[in-house]
């Protein structure tokens, strides 16, 4: 009977994400009342990105993954913006990733 209950919470967890995001269902089980809440959180709005020199903080004429922290948009998409994967962002790329932001 677990193994019944648990294919359904299965189930019903799979078709309840599947519906809008931020929805709530209850359903009846033989053991009780179980709520299923489903959804995404909102996406951070991190504001448009900074300047190449407030990321290039030493003054090298690169951004370091290090640098890149500073702003976590970048810092995800880091290894996309390194275009030549040299493991840092000259202003060019960083340009380029900024653009198609």
């Amino acid at each position: 009977m677990t193994r019944h209950i648990a294919a359904i919470a299965t189930l019903l967890l799979a078709s309840a994400s599947a519906q809008a995001q931020d929805h709530r269902t209850t359903y009846q089980t033989p053991q009780g009342e179980l709520i299923v809440n489903s959804g995404q959180p909102q996406p951070r709005d991190y504001g448009p990105a900074p300047s190449f020199a407030q990321l290039d903080r030493n003054g090298a004429g690169y951004i370091g993954s290090d640098q890149a922290d500073a702003y976590p948009p970048l810092a995800n998409d880091f290894i996309h913006a390194d275009g030549n994967r040299d493991g840092r962002i000259s202003r060019a790329e960083y340009e380029r990733w900024a653009a198609k932001r």
